[in-house]
């Protein structure tokens, strides 16, 4: 009896694993471990090879091997340069494959500039690297910065800073498709109708009504171009945070991996580049200036806070409870308010997932 309990248990299992796709190599990840150098970290019982190249959807059959028959679970790459590339972890041993690249796009003066590619998502699939970009404000890239992005072949930059925001910080990247929807900073730092003001998540509950104009434009270009896309706000964490998780969530990512991806900003911010610099006493009948120049005023202005109440809660989840309040459910939200049908959210996840 023990026998055939555990012959049951053993085939359960083993139908349990995939036999194509990727999921056997995991915890998979690339970061930059100094300007000229990558460091590639894995988990996985199996050796690995290592393919790497330069645009999201190499072959791997035409890829180069860097690294062969590996369980070191670690590879630096010494002199990786600048350039963008993208690697296919194979397990050997089940022929299994995970697609990972660097998170953070390196520029000199950038803010919280990251590719949203490689999440799990619906069906055991993973989102596609190389097409949706979130960003903070850019009005200070350098010129090799500029290279950089446009390097990354966006078609698409839309700005969901208020109409203050984009005059005394307009951004640096030129010669792309540029839309943003006028409002007010007086609009953005309030509460939603009928909630009082308490704390961030409050503001994030008029988030959903507030960028929704936006949001259609997103999701017109993820509909209708699939080709890269970039959006920020000044931060790259708060409006630029809920567009990614109404993004990561019509895909199907699970709502842990989008607060993951949301906290990845106060690692990623560096405030320094997200203002020009200003003279404080221009700030007078300038809503924007004051604002920033009171942050600024603060001993630690440029170090970025956790995006967390008191109690541990983002403050994203204030904008997923509004959310359930009005609309039932993301997907709900996104049919009634985006005019994104379910067909189109099946259409996105053809288009966005491998």
């Amino acid at each position: 009896m023990k026998y055939a309990a555990y012959c049951l248990l053993t085939c359960v299992l083993t139908l349990a694993i995939p036999a194509t796709g990727f999921a056997r190599v995991a915890s998979a990840d690339v970061e930059r471990s100094g300007r000229d150098q990558l460091t590639i970290t894995w988990s996985d019982d199996n050796p690995v090879d290592i393919y790497a190249g330069d645009r999201p959807d190499f072959p791997m059959k035409q890829a180069a091997v860097v690294l062969h028959d590996s369980t070191s679970g670690t590879y630096v790459i010494a002199h990786a340069g600048l350039a963008r590339r993208y690697y296919i972890l194979f397990d050997r041993r089940d022929r299994q494959r995970i697609k990972v690249a660097e998170r953070l796009i390196p520029l000199q003066q950038g803010s919280n500039f990251r590719d949203i590619g490689g999440y799990a998502a619906a069906g055991g699939k993973h989102v596609r690297w190389g097409l949706i970009y979130r960003s903070g404000a850019q009005p200070l890239l350098t010129s090799a910065d500029l290279d950089t992005v446009h390097g990354l072949g966006v078609s698409q930059l839309v700005d969901l800073r208020s109409n203050e925001e984009r005059v005394i910080a307009p951004s640096r990247i030129v010669n792309v498709p540029y839309a943003a929807v006028g409002y007010g900073l007086a609009d953005l730092m309030r509460a939603a109708p009928g909630t009082p003001l308490r704390n961030g998540a409050d503001i994030y509950r008029n988030f959903p009504v507030l960028l929704a104009p936006q949001l259609k434009i997103i999701f017109a270009h993820l509909l209708h171009e699939t080709t890269p896309i970039v959006y920020n706000c000044s931060a790259g964490q708060d409006r630029t945070g809920f567009a990614t998780a109404v993004i990561l969530g019509a895909l199907g990512v699970p709502y842990d991996t989008i607060i993951a991806d949301y906290h990845l900003s106060t690692r990623y911010r560096h405030p320094e580049f997200e203002m020009p610099p200003f003279d404080p006493a221009l700030a007078s009948g300038n809503p924007a200036l004051q604002m920033f120049a009171a942050y600024r005023s603060r001993p630690d202005w440029n170090i970025p806070q956790p995006l967390m109440d008191k109690d541990g809660k983002p403050f994203l989840g204030g904008a997923f409870d509004a959310i359930k309040d009005k609309w039932g459910s993301l997907d709900a939200y996104l049919q009634k308010e985006i005019g994104v049908s379910p067909a189109q959210i099946a259409q996105l996840r053809r288009d966005y997932l491998e």
